[in-house]
């Protein structure tokens, strides 16, 4: 079983919300086991002598995905961080790894721009993912406060789109 294999099983299984996986073959074994942030993976790969256990970790957000702050020099860090704790933010994150598309199709308007009021169900953006087309459907309800990604942007899975007021 290759490691894109793995991968798309992963995402799967976090889209379903499966929390534990085991699939086991000939001369594989593979679980994978989530609780509640983390996700472990133990690999085990059968030998002629004896099996050999791998185990993986793999944090809750990839640190390439998380959003940063500038920092204006001079500026104490405090400062930066008090207009974030006023408001309560909620981060809509991507449930697949794809190409981020903010409309249906090039000539529709977007789903969703900064300042519009979601509802949960509505549809806020389409990802593609291997040729298929996946409306990303919202969980929470608020107010857009900020489109992470630009229009037709690969995205990674977990990876931050929508801040939401």
């Amino acid at each position: 079983m290759e490691t894109k294999d793995i991968q798309e099983l992963m995402r799967l299984a976090s889209k379903l919300g499966i929390t534990e996986f085991e699939i086991e073959q000939e001369d594989f074994r593979l679980k994978i086991k989530t609780a509640s942030d983390q996700v472990q993976i133990v690999r085990e790969i059968h030998t002629a002598n004896a099996p050999q256990q791998m185990m993986y970790a793999q944090p809750a957000a990839l640190p390439a995905a998380a959003p940063q702050v500038a920092q204006v020099a001079g500026e104490p860090a405090a400062q930066a961080a008090a207009p974030a704790a006023e408001v309560q933010l909620t981060t809509i994150k991507a449930p697949m790894v794809g190409t981020f598309y903010r409309s249906s199709t090039p000539e529709k308007d977007a789903f969703v721009k900064v300042g519009d009021t979601i509802t949960k169900g509505q549809i806020l953006c389409v990802i593609e993912a291997m040729k298929l087309f996946n409306e990303i459907e919202s969980e929470v309800e608020g107010e857009i406060v900020k489109i992470l990604i630009d229009n037709a942007t690969p995205i990674e899975y977990d990876q931050p789109l929508f801040l939401v007021k």
